[in-house]
C-alpha cells in the first residue's frame, strides 16, 4: 500500500460515510453520536482507545480502519513505537494474517508522520 493508496482509504472512508449519511441519517447520526461519546476521554484516554482500534483493525483485517484509527491515534499524541506494539499484542491475539496487517500500519505510519514532520 503506497501512500496514494492511504490517502485513497481516507477518500473512500469519507465518501461511504457521505453517501450513507445522506441515504440513511437516522442510523448514521445514531452511529457518528456512539463514535463521539465512546472515544471520548474518560477511564481511557483518546490516544488509547484509538490504538486499541489500530489493534482491533488490524485483528479484524480492515486496512480502512487501520489507516482513520493510525492517523487519529497519531493526532490523539501516540508515537509509531505505540502503534506497532499495538499492532504487535493484535498478531498475538490473531495469528500470522495479522501479522500482514502490519504492512497497512507502516505505510499509514509512513505517510501520516511525513505529513508532521515526524519520523
Amino acid at each position: 500500500m503506497e501512500h496514494e493508496d492511504v490517502d485513497t482509504k481516507l477518500r473512500e472512508i469519507e465518501e461511504l460515510l457521505e453517501k450513507l449519511g445522506k441515504k440513511h441519517p437516522k442510523e448514521m447520526g445514531a452511529f457518528s453520536r456512539f463514535l463521539r461519546e465512546t472515544l471520548d476521554n474518560k477511564a481511557l484516554t483518546t490516544r488509547e482507545k484509538e490504538l486499541i482500534a489500530v489493534a482491533l483493525g488490524i485483528a479484524t483485517g480492515c486496512e480502512w480502519c487501520i489507516v482513520l484509527h493510525t492517523q487519529k491515534a497519531l493526532e490523539a499524541g501516540a508515537k509509531p513505537e505505540e502503534l506497532y506494539e499495538a499492532g504487535l499484542v493484535a498478531v498475538l491475539m490473531a495469528g500470522g494474517p495479522a501479522l500482514m496487517h502490519l504492512i497497512p500500519l507502516t505505510k499509514a505510519i509512513e505517510r501520516f508522520t511525513k505529513e508532521h514532520g515526524e519520523g
